[in-house]
């Protein structure tokens, strides 16, 4: 079909009037009168067709057409109305509606006044009405046409149903006549404001006349032919169901993202104190305005949860707090951040730890009836002008162990039973993280106790040495590690300095830890040295690891110190390099630097060699050993980090050069390098700082003698006065003994001398050297040092044969 702009359906065309042409015809069908509009129509202008019968301009192939009866029926009956096809100038045929009548002449001659109507362009407007007024019938849109008043001028039934008001009622009148009068004054100056500017308002929402619905509003302007506005038409949608739905939708978006963001706040947490606070927090406003955890006194200490017969008669702890409104006084009213325990009294909370079920009170007068047992707490309800209460149990696999309390205030929105069964979501996943966070708390009070009991509670003092240590647990949940360190005596005043890492975290990395300690000191007992020690501990790995399954993996650090020749002997295996800090004796500067050790393999892997590193030490140096939760961090360098840690030794000058600062040092290192307490990276340390002096020269006391037995009293007489010129008396007749017994084995034939020495350190030790094979000079020496009880006791190869020595602790005073 032609769109062409002379087309009937060309855009606007619709909009013309239609083309009706006017034609005058005598009574034997020849035209008189041919109207302007009839030119248009069929191409003939008036000089043309007046004068032709009409029926000359009928094409010849519609010899049947109405019109060559037309004068006939027009005769009979004065009017006739059909359907006529002409001819255009052009030669196409033209379709046409006509209308005749006949019309009595003056003169008695009768007349014929013919109206031609393009039948195209009719049809057209005929569908565009029929469209119209469908539209207005059979729409559910509520559709409104105003005039340039804001009238309505016309209205179909969907709108008059909107409206509340009969078409009748409408017409005439304007939306400020119909309307409540805050929506009436909006909808009319958008009405005015579209009439004016010609800019529509597309999707409006609007409440709906009783306020409980909605309605989408659009306006636009209507305009004839030359533009000029002739009012404005309203079409109103009802989307009520479509607000609902879109509320719901946006209730459960809101609802799941609050799910989301509690387990968020609560997931990593491992203490019921926190994890309360952070329910609460989270519950408020989004959900609520007030919110109480309260946790059973014994499940907020770590214990069992109470039975169902018990729980309504234990106490209970309020572990979290928030409100919109934290006045003081309901701060003091709801026990906030108090420690003292309450009853649980009051259908919305004993009948809820009583039954497990939860309350919910919709309205006041329910929190009216509920509270009635306690006026306070109907007070504290009226100030808070609560308007609803829901108490939901925290369980956890199938126990009680608290409450969860959220009121509403206000004119906020009451709780229903959606708001009901989201509360009870959030206590099931708080309720399995509660439960969790008691669980680690009493096993990580299991470790730390373990633990601690097994690393000592008291380092021996050591002459010549002073030392201090820190041990911190891991600040997460049950993450006690193997971490440990001990001092521990050697024979002739020399001491060693152990730190060590076990694998693992909780129960089995301490009990992991317990052993190892036990047997370094076992070994140590047998004065081995340093990385024969280590050797000895990793063979004896399978019988600590803490199964077949997990065999031991740990990083060990020893350093056995003598303070006589001031030499540091040191193994490690594959534990982090140990600082020396010594003081330059002509610039009086401290430099501090990772002793260079053999690496060595962390203990559990056979197949590689342990060594050792000797280093003289100058007097008031200061060894400082540690482990890997100091400086450990997830991205850092660990042997930055080290360096980091020489810097800051070597910036603490003044609490270096003082004799009893190294609590400050470790202190201050602790603080400075150790990650946040509570994040993800604080893992457990030890530290273990040593100044290594040297042992008073009056402390140690060596004599030789000649191996002949009238040297017997000679030798006691020696002792005797050595020790009580030490303060020592109580000790002088044991000790004789056993260095008589001693020298005397040891004077077995010629030629032979004997050295005795003594060191006064921690404990009085006591060696005798004879040049005797070492066999029988043992076993006799065991059996008589056995028999008068010394501490310990063992052999060795001195400088001229073999030395056996033994230990005798300090009198008390």
């Amino acid at each position: 079909m032609s769109t062409e702009p002379g087309s009937p359906n060309a855009p606007g065309a619709r909009g013309e009037a239609l083309r009706v042409g006017m034609v005058l015809l005598d009574s034997e069908g020849r035209i008189l009168l041919w109207g302007p509009m009839a030119e248009k129509i069929l191409g003939w202008d008036a000089a043309q067709a007046v004068g032709r019968p009409v029926t000359g301009l009928i094409p010849d192939d519609r010899p049947a057409d109405p019109g060559h009866d037309l004068l006939d029926t027009l005769l009979r009956h004065r009017r006739w109305t059909g359907r006529l096809t002409l001819g255009h100038r052009e030669g196409r045929p033209v379709e046409l509606r006509a209308r005749a009548e006949l019309l009595d002449h003056p003169n008695g001659t009768p007349l014929v006044l013919a109206i031609l109507v393009e039948n195209e362009r009719l049809r057209a407007v005929e569908q565009d009405l029929a469209t119209l007024d469908g539209l207005f019938t059979a729409s559910p849109l509520g559709i409104g046409v105003f005039d340039t008043e804001l009238r309505y001028t016309r209205v179909n039934e969907a709108l008059s149903r909107l409206a509340g008001l009969s078409e009748a009622e409408l017409l005439g009148r304007t939306t400020l006549d119909v309307l409540p009068r805050s929506m009436a004054e909006r909808i009319h100056g958008l009405q005015s404001e579209v009439l004016r500017t010609g800019q529509p308002v597309i999707d409006l929402v609007v409440p709906s006349p009783d306020g409980l619905g909605a309605r989408s509003v659009s306006i636009g302007r209507i305009t004839d032919r030359a533009g000029q506005p002739m009012g404005v038409t309203n079409i109103v949608l009802d989307i009520t169901e479509r607000r609902d739905a879109q509320t719901k939708i946006e209730r459960a978006r809101q609802r799941l993202a609050l799910l989301d963001d509690v387990g968020g706040a609560i997931a990593d947490l491992l203490d019921v104190r926190r994890i309360g606070e952070a329910l609460a927090d989270a519950i408020v406003p989004r959900f609520a305005d007030l919110a109480g955890v309260e946790l059973l006194s014994l499940v907020a200490s770590g214990g069992e949860p109470p039975t169902a017969h018990d729980r309504t008669r234990g106490p209970l702890l309020q572990v979290g707090f928030a409100a919109v409104d934290p006045r003081p006084d309901m701060r003091r009213a709801l026990r906030q951040g108090e420690e003292t325990a309450f009853e649980p009294i009051g259908p919305f909370l004993r009948s809820v730890l009583d039954t497990g079920a939860p309350y919910l009170a919709e309205t006041r007068a329910e929190l009216r009836a509920a509270s009635a047992y306690d006026p306070r707490v109907a007070e504290l309800l009226r100030e808070l002008d609560v308007n609803s209460l829901i108490t939901v149990p925290l369980r956890a696999r199938g126990t009680v162990l608290g409450l969860l309390v959220v009121t509403r205030s206000g004119h906020r929105p009451a709780f229903d039973g959606e708001d009901l069964a989201l509360a009870m979501e959030l206590t099931a996943r708080a309720g399995i993280t509660l439960d969790n966070a008691r669980l680690y708390a009493r096993e990580r009070d299991a470790a730390l106790t373990l633990q601690r009991s097994l690393l000592p509670r008291t380092l021996p003092e050591q002459p010549g040495v002073r030392f201090t240590h820190r041990y911190l647990p891991a600040s997460r949940g049950t993450e006690i590690g193997g971490d440990w360190f001990d001092v521990i005596p050697l024979v002739g005043g020399r001491v060693a300095f152990v730190v060590g890492d076990a694998t693992g975290h909780g129960l089995p990395a301490a009990a992991a830890m317990g052993r190892l300690r036990t047997a370094v000191r076992t070994l140590a007992a047998l004065d081995l040295p340093p990385a024969h020690l280590l050797a000895r501990l990793n063979d004896a790995g399978r019988d600590i690891a803490p199964s077949l399954d997990d065999p031991l993996l740990a990083t060990c650090l020893y350093a056995e110190y003598d303070p006589l020749s001031r030499e540091c002997r040191l193994a490690k295996a594959g534990h982090l390099p140990p600082v020396l800090v010594v003081r330059d004796a002509d610039s009086d500067r401290w430099t501090a630097t990772p002793l260079d050790l053999p690496s060595g393999a962390p203990l559990g892997v056979d197949g590689v060699p342990f060594e050792e590193l000797r280093v003289d030490v100058p007097e008031g140096s200061v060894l400082v050993l540690y482990t890997d939760g100091l400086l450990e961090t997830r991205d850092g360098d660990i042997m930055a980090r080290v360096d980091e840690l020489c810097e800051l030794l070597c910036g603490l000058v003044g609490e270096l050069a003082e004799e009893a600062a190294l609590d400050g040092v470790c202190d201050t290192v602790i603080e400075q390098l150790r990650p946040a307490v509570g994040s993800s990276e604080s893992d457990d340390l030890a530290l273990l700082a040593a100044r290594l002096g040297s042992l008073p020269p009056d402390r140690v006391a060596t004599w030789t003698f000649p191996a002949d037995p009238a040297m017997l009293p000679a030798i006691g007489g020696t002792v005797d006065h050595r020790l009580r010129g030490w303060g020592l008396g109580a000790l002088a007749e044991r000790a004789g003994r056993l260095v008589d017994r001693l020298a005397r084995d040891a004077m077995e034939g010629e030629d032979r001398s004997v050295a005795v020495r003594m060191v006064y350190g921690a404990s009085l030790m006591v060696e005798v050297t004879a040049p005797l094979p070492e066999p029988g000079y043992r076993d006799g020496a065991e059996r008589l040092l056995t028999a008068h009880q010394a501490r310990r006791w063992g052999t060795r190869h001195g400088p001229i044969g073999h030395a056996v020595w033994f230990e005798l602790p300090l009198p008390e005073s």
